[in-house]
This record gives C-alpha cells, sequence and structure tokens, in this order.
C-alpha cells in the first residue's frame, strides 16, 4: 500500500471510532510507531482536526466529515459473501438491517462494479442443514446490541430444555457469540445470580429495562470464552454417551458440532463417542438431557456435571 493510500485509510480507521491508539493503526498497516506519528502530522497538517489525548490515542474534533466512501469491488464482494453468511447464521433482525445496509452499499456503486456483484450475487450460495420450523421468535439480536451497548437490563423469558419450561429472567448481557449453528447470550441471571449462556433461538420474549448495570464489575466475554473453553486444541478427549433413543433424533446435526465420530445403535440406547476439547462446554450440553443420556466415560466428565447439579441445587436451595 502506498502512503497516499494509507492516509486515507488512516482517516477511515479515525473516523470510525471515538479513539484510535497509535498502537493500533501501526498492527493494521505493519508500519512502525514511528511512522505512525508521521503519517498523523501529515495528515494534520493537510488540514484534517486530529486530536490526541497522552496516554489514550487519537481522535478527530467532532464536526469533521469525510465526504461519502466508495467501495472498490473486492471490499463489495466481501460484503456480499458477509450478507450471505448473515441470511443463514443470523437473526431476523440482523437480516433485515445488514439486507438494508446493503442495499445503500449498491446504489452508491459504479456502475460497473455494481454489474460486477449482480453477475456474482448468482455464484455465491451459503447452505445449512435443514432445521424444524422453531417456535421462538428468533428476532433479538438487534436489541440485544443495543443493551450491550447502552448497558441496560434484559427482561426475558426463556425456554430451558433441560426442564422443559418457561421463566422470567433478568439478565445483565456481556457478550454474544455464534456457535453450533446458533447465536448465544452470555450474561449474569440475576435470578440464579451467576452467568448463564441463554440460546437466542430459545427466547420467547425479550425486552430493554431501564435499569442500568455496572459493566466492569462482570467479566468480559473473553474471560467467559477462554474459562468455557480453556483446553488444549491438540489433545481432543474421548467421550461416550448412551442417548435413549426419543433424545437421539432430537439430537440432529448438534451431534456433529459437539465431534461426533462414531454411533452405535442398540435395542435400548443409541451410543456415540465424540473427540471434543473441551469437557466444560460437552458437560452443560449434557445437562440439558436430564435422565435420557448416560455418560459412559471419562469420569472426569460425570464429576464435571455432578459439580453443575450442586451449584445449581445451591441457586434453587
Amino acid at each position: 500500500m502506498n502512503r497516499i493510500d494509507r492516509l486515507t485509510a488512516i482517516l477511515v480507521q479515525l473516523q470510525g471510532k471515538k479513539i484510535v491508539k497509535a498502537q493500533e493503526i501501526a498492527d493494521r498497516f505493519s508500519i512502525s510507531l514511528r511512522t505512525v506519528y508521521r503519517d498523523v502530522k501529515a495528515l494534520t497538517e493537510a488540514g484534517v482536526p486530529i486530536g490526541a489525548e497522552a496516554g489514550t490515542g487519537y481522535y478527530i474534533v467532532d464536526g469533521y466529515h469525510l465526504p461519502p466512501v466508495m467501495f472498490n469491488r473486492t471490499e463489495a464482494a466481501a460484503l456480499l459473501t458477509g450478507e450471505k453468511l448473515m441470511e443463514q447464521h443470523s437473526d431476523h433482525s440482523n437480516r433485515q438491517q445488514f439486507s438494508s445496509a446493503m442495499q445503500k452499499i449498491r446504489a452508491v456503486l459504479r456502475g460497473s462494479d455494481k454489474d460486477f456483484l449482480e453477475s456474482l450475487d448468482e455464484n455465491i450460495a451459503v447452505l445449512r442443514s435443514p432445521r424444524e420450523e422453531s417456535q421462538f421468535p428468533n428476532r433479538f439480536l438487534s436489541d440485544i446490541q443495543d443493551a450491550l451497548a447502552r448497558q441496560r437490563v434484559l427482561s426475558i423469558e426463556y425456554y430451558s430444555f433441560y426442564s422443559d419450561s418457561v421463566s422470567r429472567r433478568e439478565v445483565e448481557p456481556i457478550g454474544i457469540f455464534h456457535m453450533n449453528s446458533s447465536w448465544h447470550l452470555i450474561g449474569y441471571c440475576r435470578l440464579r445470580k451467576d452467568y448463564r449462556d441463554f440460546r437466542a433461538d430459545r427466547i420467547k420474549s425479550l425486552s430493554l429495562t431501564d435499569q442500568g448495570f455496572d459493566k466492569s464489575a462482570r467479566i468480559t466475554l473473553q474471560q467467559y470464552i477462554s474459562n468455557e473453553f480453556q483446553s488444549d486444541p491438540d489433545q481432543p478427549i474421548l467421550i461416550r454417551v448412551q442417548f435413549r433413543h426419543d433424545i437421539a433424533r432430537w439430537l440432529g446435526d448438534q451431534k456433529y458440532h459437539f465431534g461426533m465420530v462414531q454411533e452405535k445403535t442398540e435395542e435400548d440406547y443409541v451410543e456415540i463417542t465424540f473427540m471434543h476439547n473441551s469437557l466444560s462446554y460437552f458437560s452443560r450440553w449434557m445437562l440439558m438431557m436430564g435422565n435420557r443420556a448416560t455418560v459412559v466415560e471419562p469420569e472426569d466428565l460425570k464429576v464435571l456435571m455432578r459439580q453443575h447439579l450442586e451449584e445449581l441445587r445451591g441457586h434453587l436451595s
């Protein structure tokens, strides 16, 4: 990338965040901090009002705006791919918002780039395994994102597969992540007084309350993920579970996401062998099965599930 293009890209980066650290710019463009300082100085000498806070970073003075940004065809193609992924791996609210954004992007493309995108559109597909029609709305991601940004408590009605019941919860959201074809809301549950993983497609209703919460008093999403998935990816664990036939039919493609390597059907159960990296995460999935699944091995998984049950009993007592 030549310097003119880099200066323009730095300006766009500064416009995209309230504060941008010099190290962030250096990492993005693989340049030294000294080069960052020279580039920022060049932008200020060209009349761009850039402020700086010692030990914090750079910012664009309020009131300054770039002219409309033009996308090149490779950037537009990347966004088109993102739209295809959103159609299959997001909920109704985010799909609508992303589709609306893509219409605006298409509107500012040059004629030849529009033709390029239209021809490409027909040749990209994202497929997913068919699922049964869900009884849940699956349209709350936009509201969850709003609550995360504004630190607002969520009031939700949530279906628990383990107890086959719906309960009302007040949740302090700390983040969302996508895994196993589902979005997960991670938050501090005020009812259980602990952190919980709520599948977004099992939320029956959701509303933002006027209650705020102190985000600094809770762990971060990165800390939660690290705690739940801390394991050696090069050392997967062999797990054998016997499922009753009624629950085995329900598993669908979930068993592949949890690392199924072998399945054997017996008269009273279906035995499935998995290779998985996190006993902690696997154990929480097993708890959902109740008495319809029996862990054969390893013993560590049984111990972990007993611990989870003791914690749950303590919360309910």
